[in-house]
């Protein structure tokens, strides 16, 4: 009987432990989104999330691991929002579009750029970094091999290549729109030149 009390106990102290982490993450992605992992500070975060900055460094350490965080989840809703997005495409060619445009010009997408360059300096935040990849290609296999299979889509292209050859190519692309003048849209188009240079969805 004291053990399932003790772990009644633990659960009552995780469960508002997780609301606070969802709602320091919640409040820094918008802030971040704004003005970048440099232009924002602990002690804003914590305000805008009801707490107190000490709460941030409890959760995260720094803000430089609340800001990869922040940046691995949201790029993860932009592949979420894309996958559904492009689920109901008729065409391949329209399913690379709806996905090309529903990622490119996302702020999480741009986000996710940002956490990339800054790991290389904080090697300590790698593997938050390597496990996002790893479930946006997973995402990415399970979510094109389903639609293939529901469209009857055929090709030589092997799923598991292709949603790492399309993350691939959307941070290359975000990443030179990011430092050159190109639009979204020079950017969408750009990204599609290159998809069509490769097997297309739906090819025989």
């Amino acid at each position: 009987m004291a053990k399932v009390q003790a772990l009644t106990d633990v659960r009552a102290v995780r469960e508002p432990g997780k609301r606070m982490r969802s709602r320091l993450l919640d409040a820094a992605v918008e802030l971040f989104k704004s003005r970048g992992a440099t232009g924002v500070a602990v002690a804003e975060i914590a305000t805008a999330a009801g707490a107190y900055p000490s709460q941030v460094t409890y959760y995260f350490r720094t803000k430089e691991a609340l800001f990869v965080e922040a940046a691995c989840r949201e790029v993860l809703y932009v592949a979420a929002r894309a996958e559904a997005a492009a689920a109901t495409a008729p065409t391949g060619g329209d399913y690379n579009r709806r996905l090309v445009e529903t990622v490119l010009g996302a702020p999480g997408l741009a986000l996710f750029v940002e956490a990339l360059s800054l790991t290389r300096r904080r090697q300590d935040l790698a593997p938050l970094i390597e496990r996002t990849f790893e479930r946006l290609h997973a995402e990415g296999d399970r979510a094109y091999a389903e639609v293939r299979r529901k469209r009857g889509w055929t090709g030589p292209e092997d799923p598991a290549v292709t949603a790492r050859r399309f993350w691939t190519l959307a941070l290359g692309v975000a990443l030179r729109e990011g430092a050159t003048e190109a639009t979204v849209s020079e950017a969408v188009e750009d990204m599609l030149a290159l998809l069509r240079l490769s097997p297309k969805p739906g090819d025989a």
